[in-house]
């Protein structure tokens, strides 16, 4: 919530407890803006959800609430009661232009706030099998894990963005025999792809390259010692480049988190992992293999955590990932997975849970399927390659802004289409052009040199219209914007947020004169708001990954 809205809910607690004598919990106290704003800036409704416990009327509670609350709020100007019990606030003009100097003096920090002191989090996404090109489905996982950890880290959020690296695996050995036969074709050798191996043109060119730097040196080496050599120089390349375009799509990832860590020193964490289960009667053994009783803690199904033939299944490693997580002093886990693993989220949860850690400790978000679409068809393949189209081309067709806002701005939990050609265009219609348009128009309107340069004021009183009232109290409410889309991780709040500003902006700007040359006071004045309306977006679509541009 906004520092006004903070103050009106201490006032009303207060209220309650001078006039009646109660302690109110947070569900009574509810401050919300009317929908028509001619009622004022914030209303209530608390009376009426005293009126069963108090034993009056919420009329005559709303009056009595109101009467002290005008003593508590110098900040309102007026504050009046309507039917069937509202309290009304409207706040003085100075109260709400004070936020401009406020604005003015955190500038690139202003929305930053304490919502998530105090607390650590570890998020993980993205995670992607090292083999291959990010596509487009990972370009909406990244986009809004990103944006996930963006608005935690200004919610004050102690925060580690994690890869968890898949690299023990069969796909690995795919991996490497694939590229062991695209090496010796660089030499007119021939060596069979491998069934399920990868066939797409980043193998070749890690071919090539490892020819050119090693020469023929492969062709006649120890196969099991030229596996391992190609495994590794595989995964190595292909991490870099994922790293490399996941930079270039203003995604950063502080930890990278392999899978064979865990097979290291002879499995020992996985194995302290099976050891403690065991010990704590969560597994039995059954037709050769080792079974978690995942039954008895919400699961449809008991799990296999050792095959009779000794290997671990996928879930067993992952376990001691999600230990190791914990262990490393993160209370609170945040995977983004995506959807079709819908079934592995009930079974992680229940090992943890099994293991003795509160529920709650592990969290998923799951991302559904995304479509691109041009001209009412689906584009799945590169014009250019003939491959399913990248993140790196899909940047370079439409561009980071346009790629980082749309995925930001639909809920991961619904089914997307991305239409290419509106994400291209360059007028209104495409959203996130409509967002920049307005940052650069402020920019202009800020550097004219027909225009006074804005000199900071020490009060604001002469903003009376009832647009710029309006824009200072979007602007004051953005902190709460910031820490509310943190705490439910939905950064489509803040694509809204965004959107409603710049339409307030748009329609303040086409209405009313900024440069009053007649009136310097007054133009002044509106300059610190469209200086404080500026400042608000630009950290706004910064949270979301976008630029501001300062003129287009």
């Amino acid at each position: 919530m906004s520092d006004l809205e903070q103050k009106i809910y201490d006032a009303l607690r207060e209220a309650i407890r001078a006039v009646y004598g109660l302690e109110t919990d947070q569900s009574v106290l509810v401050v919300e803006t009317p929908r028509d704003p001619r009622l004022g800036d914030y209303a209530t409704s608390t009376a009426m959800k005293l009126a069963r416990e108090v034993r009056r009327n919420p009329m005559e509670i709303a009056e009595a609430l109101a009467e002290k609350l005008r003593e508590l709020l110098p900040e309102a100007e007026t504050i009046t009661v309507a039917r069937p019990g509202f309290i009304n606030f409207r706040l003085k003009n100075d109260t709400l232009a004070a936020l401009i100097n406020q604005v003015l003096d955190a500038g690139d920090d202003y929305g930053r706030n304490e919502s998530g002191k105090g607390k650590k989090i570890l998020v993980e996404w993205v995670s992607a099998n090292p083999t291959g090109d990010l596509h487009c489905g990972h370009a909406r996982n990244a986009a809004w894990g990103d944006c996930i950890c963006r608005l935690m880290e200004a919610s004050s959020w102690e925060v580690l963005r994690e890869y968890y690296v898949n690299d023990a695996g069969n796909q690995i050995v795919m991996l490497g025999e694939s590229l062991i036969a695209r090496y010796c074709e660089c030499f007119g050798r021939e060596y069979p792809l491998p069934e399920g191996g990868y066939h797409g043109e980043d193998v070749r060119q890690i071919a090539r390259a490892i020819a050119e730097k090693d020469g023929d040196r492969w062709l006649e080496a120890d196969p099991k010692e030229r596996l391992e050599y190609f495994m590794r120089e595989g995964k190595e390349r292909e991490l870099e480049k994922i790293d490399r375009d996941l930079r270039l799509y203003r995604v950063r990832i502080d930890s990278w988190m392999h899978e064979t860590y865990f097979y290291e020193n002879g499995r020992a964490r996985i194995e302290a992992c099976l050891k403690r289960m065991e010990e704590l009667g969560l597994t039995y053994e059954k037709d050769g293999a080792l079974w978690f009783r995942s039954t008895g803690y919400g699961d449809d199904k008991d799990r296999v955590l050792r095959k009779s033939d000794g290997t671990l299944s996928y879930m067993t490693p992952d376990i001691a990932n999600h230990v190791h997580k914990i262990e490393r002093g993160y209370p609170l886990l945040v995977d983004l997975w995506g959807a079709d693993h819908h079934s592995y989220v009930t079974r992680m949860q229940a090992a943890l849970t099994a293991l003795g850690y509160p529920k709650g400790t592990l969290e998923v978000d799951l991302i559904q399927m995304v479509r691109m679409v041009e001209d009412g068809k689906e584009v799945k393949m590169s014009k250019r390659t003939g491959n399913a189209l990248t993140i790196r081309e899909l940047c370079e067709d439409i561009g980071v802004d346009a790629a980082r806002w749309f995925f930001a701005s639909k809920d991961v939990s619904s089914h997307m289409d991305l239409d290419l050609k509106l994400a291209r265009s360059q007028d209104n219609n495409n959203p996130v052009f409509y967002a920049q348009y307005a940052h650069s128009r402020m920019c202009s309107i800020l550097r004219n040199p027909k225009v006074p340069a804005f000199v900071r004021a020490e009060s604001y009183g002469r903003l009376t219209d009832e647009k710029e009232l309006q824009l200072l109290k979007m602007i004051g409410e953005f902190p709460a914007e910031v820490a509310n889309a943190a705490a439910l991780r939905k950064p489509n709040r803040l694509t809204d947020y965004v959107l409603a500003l710049v339409k307030v902006f748009h329609s303040y700007y086409n209405a009313t004169r900024v440069n009053v040359p007649e009136d310097p006071e007054l133009t002044n004045q509106r300059l610190g708001l469209i200086q404080a309306t500026r400042i608000t977006l630009k950290n706004a679509l910064s949270l979301v990954g976008v630029s501001a541009p300062e003129s287009m």
